[in-house]
């Protein structure tokens, strides 16, 4: 009735659902009226955030908006104990083989793992729709931030401690995280990534992400989440070399980003000297066997490289709040950059300025950038003082320089 807004409403539905049937009152109740027992609900829910991911109107985004649905999904998840309810399609196979191998019935494990799984999701779903109408004003238009933000990440992995040994820690991922990401990478081998690790690579991966793969191969070290080399060159094993000559002794135990598949010459240049995590897009098998001689050393595939330019929101907490921007995701091949010096830079110094903009992105302020011919000769980051930050950048310089002779 009501055109369809009203199907799964009825006693007969929910009561089906939510009758106990340890108790005999709830049994009795149910035959007096007719009410067969439902063992078993699956359910997919109105399409709402596919509907506002695209073009459409308000209308359009209320009538998405399914109201049964959950009422049925809630109503299964809270008497697990007898009814089954399932969410995700995907879920389908595993609980046809538990069925076929039991007689029909699902474990009370796995019905309890179905009803959790059942109240996330209609959380989220929930969340999506709070989102998205408490950013919308009287006339209708869409704030940047809603008064409302509710977010929805699902554990990927508990953490043997977090930044410090004295620190509780974990990894949690969106729910559809994009891919090229550290958190859809896979890793093929090597110890279980710790907090710091994580957060190393995440920071590696995203600044590798600035150079296009398709114009030239390119290499970041980074050490406690900041770059301490990083260069391009015409094949990985290049750049590495070049990036790893900017600061030799912060690249030991560091963290190595590739923005091409790791190959057999790069995996053996890396694995010389003691690297915690090496992360690229794919890997040949060669290099990968390379890379299996060092047990401990993790080697994650992220299936592509970060995008620059995409959209979406970082966020960091504060005390009882937490602060929220949009992704900084300008380029400096989109910007036009003006001379302000009296002498205009050259065409190779311009191209060195734009190769140092890259990563001035990706490293702490206040932060310098000393490059030369694609590479990075000196870093100063995380420093009160820009002079600072100068002196620490000179200085690295000059090591790197004694170090190679020059």
């Amino acid at each position: 009735m009501l055109d369809g807004r009203v199907k799964t409403l009825h006693p007969k539905v929910h009561g089906g659902i939510l009758g106990r049937r340890d108790l005999p009152e709830h049994v009795a109740t149910m035959r007096q009226h007719g009410i067969p027992d439902i063992d078993l609900v699956c359910v997919n829910l109105y399409p709402f955030r596919e509907t506002v991911a695209r073009p459409h109107t308000l209308d359009d985004a209320i009538e998405n908006i399914d109201i049964g649905g959950p009422a049925m999904v809630r109503s299964s998840a809270k008497n697990y104990r007898f009814v089954a309810v399932v969410t995700d399609p995907a879920d389908y196979p595993k609980l046809i083989a538990e069925m076929q191998g039991n007689s029909g019935a699902l474990t009370d494990v796995t019905r309890f793992g179905l009803a959790k799984k059942a109240f996330s999701h209609t959380a989220e779903y929930d969340s999506a729709i709070s989102n998205y109408l408490t950013a919308l004003d009287d006339a209708g238009g869409k704030a940047a931030f809603g008064e409302r933000l509710n977010l929805n990440f699902v554990r990927a992995q508990t953490c043997r401690y977090g930044e410090n040994p004295h620190q509780a820690g974990a990894f949690y991922v969106e729910a559809q995280a994009p891919a090229g990401t550290i958190a859809t990478a896979r890793q093929l081998q090597g110890k279980e990534l710790s907090y710091n690790n994580i957060n190393d690579t995440d920071a590696a991966y995203e600044c590798v992400g600035e150079f296009d793969a398709a114009r030239t191969a390119a290499c970041v070290i980074v050490k406690h989440a900041n770059p301490c080399g990083v260069a391009e060159g015409p094949d990985l094993v290049t750049a590495y070399r070049r990036a790893l000559a900017c600061d030799s002794t912060s690249a030991f135990g560091g963290i190595v980003a590739l923005n091409r598949t790791l190959d057999a010459e790069a995996a053996r240049a890396i694995t010389e000297i003691f690297t915690e995590v090496i992360i690229a897009p794919d890997a040949t098998e060669e290099a990968i066997a390379i890379v299996g001689a060092k047990k401990n050393l993790r080697l994650l595939l992220a299936g592509g490289l970060p995008d620059p330019r995409a959209a979406g929101l970082t966020a960091k907490t504060v005390a009882g709040g937490l602060l929220v921007q949009n992704r900084d995701n300008a380029v400096v091949d989109a910007m036009t950059l003006k001379t302000v010096t009296k002498r205009a830079p050259t065409e190779a110094e311009l191209r060195d300025l734009r190769f140092a903009f890259r990563i001035a992105k990706h490293v702490k302020s206040n932060t310098i950038i000393y490059a030369k011919d694609l590479a990075t000769v000196g870093i100063g980051a995380g420093q009160m003082s820009r002079l600072d930050a100068a002196r620490i950048a000179a200085r690295k310089a000059e090591d790197a320089a004694k170090e190679l002779g020059l």
